[in-house]
């Protein structure tokens, strides 16, 4: 059991040190076999042929499992069709990709890449030339708001629409019933009634009720976008001081922390093994991360999803806000740009029976209004009781806030970051946000 001390104690060198990445990285290495190879690349104006489409993304059991199935459905039509599907991690591809588009080596770039939402931007307002544009296949009005924002730039869309990043808060049903509470307790949460239920659980059970990773921050992410506000301004400017929705996630961020409701992790390793051993009671996250709660099938039918909290002190905080979420872009002179363009076209942004499978196999939920009408999309779940958790999911969707990540999230992130490393010493959130902001701003 960790004191408020001891968390602090653990924190505040971690916060003090926070370069942040992406929130629940995996990583894994190699490219896939079989049909999947390596193909000659080509040089720009050579006609963009070559033998294989080349695709990066992070995560073997989840992105990179998608685009497997994908190029296996994709050559039932179009047999000659080969793939060299690479996984790294997110933090690799971001790198290799930078380095490429910076130095023009467009012999090491991928036809295809998974970039995240919270990073596209930066590539778009510096390197916008290197991707091709995507409004034949992407149309505003097949996806929500939230999902097409990100990925625009002088009046074209340059990202497909992958995943969501849909939060839900996913529970230990057995476990909040212990602590004297129901389903229908659960939902439609206060982020100040979560505390309750919170402090309860650890009182009633000795469970903490989630898991916190000091050197990331996505709880204060989730209640920024929620509330439609950014560590960024609509002008892509540090937007710390002055910012009430800003200093209202701080203050509850800093309760929670010093509240022991929470378990210090340090890596996605220690965040995995604490629900799948039953020390925590709740996940707060993306729905992508339901692939991995369920992969504890002994805990099949204890588990209920519910909508993420809202700020209660903000009125414009909705129970609905996302972390994560990607897109699939291509880049204009890796040699493939139309094969690639066909490639996306015939399955990410088309095929249902696609959406079919990898909601079994992954439990991805679409991006696509389209493809959320296929008939996974509609079945109870019965790890989730029988729960219809991807309507849910897709109903929340519709009401998540749009918002400008700006050009570099996780290095706004690093600053509010330090801040929370004064305030958590005692020091006044306004004070130490006002500081921040003359610092960096």
């Amino acid at each position: 059991m960790h004191s408020s001390h001891d968390w602090k104690r653990a924190v505040l060198p971690l916060l003090a040190a926070a370069v942040l990445a992406a929130y629940f990285l995996t990583a894994c290495q190699g490219s896939a076999g079989g049909y999947f190879r390596a193909g000659r690349q080509a040089q720009p104006g050579q006609g963009g042929q070559k033998e294989a489409i080349t695709v990066w993304a992070w995560d073997e059991n989840y992105n990179i499992a998608a685009v497997k199935e994908a190029a296996r459905r994709y050559r039932q039509k179009h047999p000659q069709a080969e793939f060299d599907i690479v996984c790294m991690t997110q933090e690799e591809i971001m790198a290799r990709l930078r380095t490429a588009v910076f130095t023009g080596s467009h012999k090491s770039l991928p036809d295809i890449v998974l970039i995240e939402d919270y990073s596209v931007q930066y590539f778009l307002q510096n390197y916008r030339n290197e991707f091709l544009p995507l409004d034949s296949i992407v149309s505003k009005d097949d996806f929500a708001p939230c999902r097409t924002g990100v990925s625009q730039a002088g009046g074209s869309i340059y990202g497909l629409p992958f995943d969501n990043g849909t939060i839900g808060l996913f529970y230990r049903l057995d476990i909040i019933r212990q602590a004297g509470f129901t389903e229908q307790d659960m939902r439609c949460l206060t982020w100040e009634r979560f505390l309750h239920i919170a402090k309860k659980v650890k009182e009633k059970t000795g469970k903490f009720m989630l898991s916190m990773n000091p050197s990331d921050l996505p709880l204060i992410r989730m209640m920024l976008q929620s509330a439609g506000s950014w560590y960024t301004d609509e002008h892509g400017q540090l937007n710390l001081a002055d910012n009430p929705v800003m200093a209202e996630a701080v203050r509850l961020y800093k309760e929670m922390a010093e509240s022991g409701i929470a378990m210090t992790i340090a890596d996605w390793n220690q965040f995995v093994h604490g629900y799948w051993e039953g020390r925590t009671a709740a996940v707060l996250t993306g729905a992508w991360i339901s692939a991995s709660i369920a992969k504890q099938s002994s805990q099949s039918g204890l588990w209920r999803m519910a909508e993420v909290p809202r700020m209660e002190n903000c009125p414009e905080s909705v129970n609905a806000s996302c972390i994560g979420g990607s897109s699939w872009y291509v880049l204009r002179y890796a040699g493939a740009p139309q094969q690639s363009v066909q490639f996306l076209k015939e399955t990410f942004a088309s095929d249902t029976g696609l959406m079919d499978v990898l909601a079994d196999s992954i439990h991805l939920l679409s991006a696509h209004r389209a493809l959320q009408e296929s008939e996974s999309y509609q079945k109870g779940h019965p790890f989730y009781g029988g729960q219809i958790i991807y309507q849910d999911l897709i109903s929340w969707t519709n009401k998540i806030p749009e918002v400008n990540y700006g050009a570099d999230t996780y290095r706004a992130e690093a600053i509010v970051a330090q801040a929370l490393q004064e305030i958590l010493k005692g020091g006044d959130i306004a004070g130490a946000l006002e500081t921040y902001q003359e610092k960096y701003g």
